[in-house]
């Protein structure tokens, strides 16, 4: 902090429980990292190497440990890890995570359909040796999973080793958790919140509406992910009450008054 305000919520510090913020990278550059790191890196826990774009991605070794030096974890993007299942290649997949010294992983099931049993015994494995984010939800436009068993599914994978389920939304914020307009399925929210602890889960909100409505929901510290590199900063100052946005949901009533 440069200066001292009253009334600010109580923020968790890295390494962080809950108040996660995760930051998906689509292909930044190196010197854009460096940027990233250099102007936020103190609010950012997680970047995720988004879909494939670790495959094809430039100083990738140079850029996992500008991250790591920096105290921010970083892991392959789901679709990655869908792309290796869905060829029979999971030790393959197991060999490309070791070469990059990677501390997470994630595992998903947007893209192609895995029995869930199989999906947990993957979570199994990999929680022996990482920190593991398993994503719930489909990429799919119109795919509506029941209540239910978003709930089933999420507490399933907690139990085989997720450290954190993630509340699939995709970069664009129009699929899973939320409708077509980006508005959120409040009714599945209300519902996943009263049967999986709030810290236990990530929900992907790329898009700044989503984030204040998250925030108002649930407070300063809802882990949130999908966040763009250049917005980690900003959604600190959602998280504080220094955005308009925000700007009263901390203040006592009696601030909340003309002046």
């Amino acid at each position: 902090m440069n200066v001292e305000l009253t009334h600010l919520p109580k923020r968790t510090s890295r390494p962080r429980k809950d108040g996660i913020t995760m930051v998906m990278d689509k292909g930044l550059s190196l010197r854009e990292a460096e940027d990233m790191i250099a102007s936020s890196g103190d609010y950012i826990d997680f970047v995720k190497l988004g879909f494939g774009t670790s495959v094809i991605t430039k100083n990738l070794a140079e850029k996992i440990q500008l991250y790591k030096k920096a105290g921010v974890k970083t892991y392959f993007g789901g679709t990655l890890f869908e792309a290796f299942i869905v060829r029979g290649m999971f030790d393959e997949y197991l060999a490309f995570i070791d070469k990059y010294q990677l501390e997470a992983a994630e595992v998903s099931d947007g893209s192609i359909e895995i029995d869930h049993d199989k999906k947990c015994g993957y979570i199994s494995k990999l929680a022996k040796k990482y920190t593991v984010l398993s994503e719930v939800g489909s990429k799919e436009e119109g795919v509506i999973i029941r209540p239910a068993k978003w709930i089933t599914m999420m507490n399933k994978e907690l139990a085989a080793g997720s450290w954190k389920v993630i509340a699939e939304a995709r970069e664009s914020g129009t699929v899973g958790i939320y409708r077509s307009s980006g508005h959120a399925h409040t009714a599945l929210v209300n519902k996943i919140t009263t049967s999986v602890k709030q810290e236990n889960i990530i929900w992907e909100a790329p898009q700044k509406s989503q984030q204040v409505w998250w925030i108002k929901q649930l407070g300063a510290n809802v882990n949130l992910g999908n966040i763009a590199p250049h917005e980690a900063l900003s959604l600190e100052t959602l998280r504080l009450g220094l955005r308009g946005d925000t700007f009263f949901s901390f203040l006592p009533k009696e601030l909340n008054k003309k002046v």
